[in-house]
């Protein structure tokens, strides 16, 4: 399992090196989404399934839509539709693709040939979670919380048209 563990926290360094290299964010974002799946299949091993199954459902879930409806609000105009037929070609999702099915190998191996965490580790139960994010750490919950929605809010003032006169442009 140290195997497994030392080769998705590889994947995951690459991705995020990838997220910050990258100058067009639709790239980012399908590097962090390979990041994000990286560090999940790297808390499955330490024993928290759960905490794994949470980090796929909320943050490579939904925040990733949050930041595609982002950066869809920002519209940049005609100058996008070009842009974006260039994200359909397969040179885009080559990188992606490649960190992905290594990632996939590993959690089909940890599924069906392998243990199921590292030794010396014990698994982390929901209750435990709960705990803990309404216990101590309730206040860092509720900043981190406030600051994504900060975010939101400045994206769509930046991206937002407003003409000469001061009107909002309709879109």
């Amino acid at each position: 399992m140290n195997a497994v563990f030392y080769i998705a926290a590889a994947v995951a360094a690459v991705s995020t090196i990838m997220v910050v290299s990258r100058s067009n964010a639709v790239y980012s974002l399908l590097y962090l989404i390979v990041s994000l799946l990286s560090v999940a299949l790297i808390f499955f091993v330490l024993g928290a399934p759960f905490i794994a199954a949470l980090e796929v459902i909320i943050y490579a879930g939904a925040i990733m839509v949050l930041f595609v409806f982002t950066i869809m609000m920002l519209n940049l105009g005609p100058q996008t539709a070009e842009q974006e037929r260039k994200w359909l070609s397969g040179r885009a999702w080559a990188g992606p693709s490649i960190l992905v099915a290594i990632l996939m190998a590993e959690m089909l191996y940890v599924l069906w040939g392998g243990d199921h965490q590292v030794e010396g580790r014990h698994i982390v139960e929901p209750k435990e979670v709960s705990v803990a994010l309404y216990g101590p750490y309730v206040m860092i919950v509720e900043l981190s919380s406030m600051l994504l929605l900060g975010g939101l809010v400045a994206a769509y003032h930046l991206g937002r048209r407003v003409h000469g006169d001061g009107k909002e442009q309709q879109p």
